[in-house]
């Protein structure tokens, strides 16, 4: 009696074994459809504005094509440590946070500002004259790809365990990855300690990156 009452809990946890030695699923190429590590090569699919994954092979086949559906993400991410830009020249960008990022849309020739938020990125609206003057102010900008490339700000400042301001070029998908890790992670009404500690040591990978 006893060997028939415990078999189903012996059966049960067999299954729970056999679920978790399953393999996590695999990502894969979106283009080809061969399999992808984690971290890999990922297009912009321009008229969409979306994100695709794909395999090194795929990712050359887009490398400095001009006018093509998809566009290459490049890889390389640069910390600005001379970056100018006052406190006024970020009022007049019209951005409700302290944070956000802005590259230049190739189809309409403007640039777009977005900011991560619970609900994803947020687009604000910018005024084209004060990015201007920034651009004057810091010729680096002009040397970003248009789509694929953008400024990340961080104005979060010292109270959040952050240098008072940091600035960044570097991947757009670098940019998404700030946005699923606020949407994902944000808790109550000011994030959460949870979100501080992902977004500490997000900055602190970009800083890391950046300085090599």
């Amino acid at each position: 009696m006893t060997g028939q009452r415990t078999q189903p809990a012996l059966n049960a946890f067999g299954a729970l074994q056999r679920f978790a030695r399953r393999p996590a699923p695999e990502e894969r190429c979106e283009l080809c459809g061969s399999a992808v590590a984690p971290e890999h090569e990922h297009l912009m699919e321009v008229d969409k504005r979306r994100l695709v994954c794909a395999c090194q092979a795929c990712a050359i086949l887009f490398s400095g094509q001009i006018g093509q559906r998809y566009k290459r993400v490049p890889r390389r991410i640069r910390l600005l440590p001379d970056f100018r830009l006052t406190d006024a020249q970020w009022e007049g960008l019209l951005v409700p946070i302290n944070m956000a990022f802005f590259f230049q849309e190739s189809a309409t020739g403007k640039v777009v500002a977005m900011y991560p938020s619970p609900a994803g990125a947020t687009e604000s609206q910018l005024s084209l004259d004060a990015w201007q003057q920034i651009t004057a102010d810091n010729p680096v900008l002009q040397s970003t790809e248009p789509d694929v490339e953008a400024l990340l700000v961080n104005r979060l400042g010292e109270q959040r365990g952050f240098p008072s301001q940091q600035y960044f070029l570097l991947p757009i998908d670098q940019c998404y990855k700030l946005v699923g890790l606020v949407r994902t992670h944000w808790r109550g009404l000011s994030g959460g300690s949870e979100l501080w500690q992902e977004l500490t040591r997000y900055f602190a990978g970009l800083e890391e990156h950046g300085a090599a």
